[in-house]
């Protein structure tokens, strides 16, 4: 089943299923064990402050969100690209909140979405794209098939439960010109 992707941004408004599909797809990556920012168990009320935030980050223009969805308009899978505004720091974005739709894991859409969050980080005219993950996972290897490198890593950074701390593994992926 192919995915079509579609990058919101402040001029492209988010249809008005969109929030409540994105809280839906948050809540059911961290429950099924995904490292998206919250531990399981989640609902929709515990991640709506921070879709919230990344949603009005979107609408200042400060952030586009990446969505992928399958041929129904089901949200599939989501990347946010943050922009920096710090001045020296304005040539590359982070990516956060990388998801793919637990019951549609394994297909290889998360490569593909990483993928096109690369072209279009491309397009945007940025140098590079910077991540972060959580140690534990195997996130690092996933990111690395992907192009990414590991630049950084704060040990035990990350903590998911009293006595299960988690290293930061910062991940960056240069765009050259001409690629």
């Amino acid at each position: 089943m192919p995915l079509t992707f579609t990058l919101f941004t402040e001029d492209t408004k988010p249809t008005p299923s969109l929030p409540d599909q994105l809280l839906a797809l948050w809540t059911d990556v961290t429950n099924a064990g995904g490292a998206v920012g919250f531990v399981p168990p989640v609902t929709p009320a515990d991640i709506r402050p921070r879709a919230e935030a990344h949603l009005g980050a979107m609408a200042e223009g400060r952030t586009r969100l990446l969505a992928a969805f399958t041929d129904d308009g089901r949200l599939a899978a989501t990347a946010f690209l943050s922009f920096n505004d710090h001045p020296l720091m304005r040539h590359w974005a982070w990516l956060y909140t990388v998801m793919v739709d637990p019951a549609l894991q394994g297909r290889g859409y998360g490569a593909e979405l990483l993928h096109e969050a690369e072209r279009r980080a491309r397009d945007l005219g940025l140098d590079a794209l910077r991540l972060t993950c959580r140690g534990g996972e195997g996130l690092e290897r996933f990111y690395a098939s992907c192009g990414y490198k590991e630049v950084g890593r704060v040990p035990e950074a990350i903590r998911v439960a009293p006595g299960d701390d988690r290293d930061d593994i910062i991940m960056l992926l240069p765009l050259p010109r001409g690629e």
